[in-house]
């Protein structure tokens, strides 16, 4: 990739009008590796295929020296057996996540291109990866996998995705929480729009089971400041119920709600050292996979 313009495959909007769940999460993660080698991610490394950074002990002869060439860094090969972390990828699929204001893409859509990056990069390194859809009730579970051609099957259920019916976030991850035996990380895509204390309770199902745990919260900019002009008519997305405002009257009332709120489940999850991201859909992928990233090099 021309390290020129590799930026333009982290921004959401331009990523949305490539062809393919397979082709917009390979130029993602495509573009995150030429992006790590510039400010402000200098001195983050990382090989997704099947590297990992040399360390005392190990056997040279793993030493992959075209990788040395290129990075002056050391860097050996890793082989399928020595990874074994298993990954699930809860991607919140109800009504509400379809909301974008402007031209920006859905809630849905944004969380589905960083699902499909996350799936890519981490069947790349040969974690298995498994995906589980969800609104009132699970809609799909499949197991992780580690084989290439799995690769194909996720990336085909997140494209297929369509929001619809309403949220009940702590049924599925209490549901998955029981039929997770091994532990393993746990990735949640949502807006969380549903009852807080059920949420975290869902949450804290999962790190009881000694399970790792990040969330992505992840809503649209107008839902955090309610910048619209003029009278306007918001509509609930699950219910159908209306209601007619002045956005600028209720406007500082309002942020102080939906601040609070992310701040119940976010104070939540450092208590019980969960990773907690709250990203909008204007974001550029780097900053979301940067987040999974660090939290990685934190588990291992």
């Amino acid at each position: 990739m021309n390290q020129h313009g590799y930026r333009k495959y982290l921004q959401p909007d331009t990523v949305s009008r490539l062809k393919g769940m397979e082709m917009r999460a390979r130029m993602v993660v495509e573009g995150f590796i030429a992006g790590l080698h510039k400010s402000p991610y200098h001195g983050f490394s990382v090989e997704f295929a099947e590297h990992r950074q040399y360390m005392p002990g190990d056997n040279i002869r793993n030493i992959d020296w075209k990788v040395y060439a290129k990075t002056d860094r050391y860097y050996i090969k890793q082989y399928e057996e020595e990874t074994n972390l298993k990954a699930y990828l809860l991607l919140d699929c109800s009504a509400s996540m379809a909301y974008s204001s402007g031209d920006r893409l859905s809630k849905l859509d944004y969380a589905g291109m960083l699902s499909g990056a996350l799936s890519y990069m981490m069947l790349k390194q040969r974690d298995a990866v498994g995906l589980v859809t969800f609104d009132e009730k699970l809609r799909r579970y499949i197991p992780p996998r580690s084989k290439s051609g799995h690769m194909h099957l996720l990336l085909s259920e997140i494209a297929a995705q369509t929001p619809s019916n309403k949220t009940d976030i702590s049924m599925a991850l209490h549901e998955m929480a029981e039929r997770i035996k091994r532990r393993g990380l746990v990735i949640i895509m949502s807006d969380l729009l549903d009852d807080p204390d059920k949420i975290i309770s869902g949450l804290k199902h999962f790190r009881y089971n000694r399970h790792e745990v990040i969330v992505f919260h992840i809503l649209d900019p107008r839902e955090r400041d309610l910048n619209f002009g003029g009278e306007a008519v918001f509509k609930d997305m699950e219910t159908g119920e209306e209601i007619s405002t002045l956005p600028h009257q209720i406007r500082k009332d309002y942020k102080l709600q939906v601040d609070k709120f992310t701040e119940r489940i976010s104070s939540a999850c450092r208590q019980s050292n969960i990773d907690f991201h709250s990203i909008d859909t204007s974001t550029d992928f780097d900053k979301a996979l940067y987040a999974f990233l660090a939290k990685r090099a934190r588990l291992y």
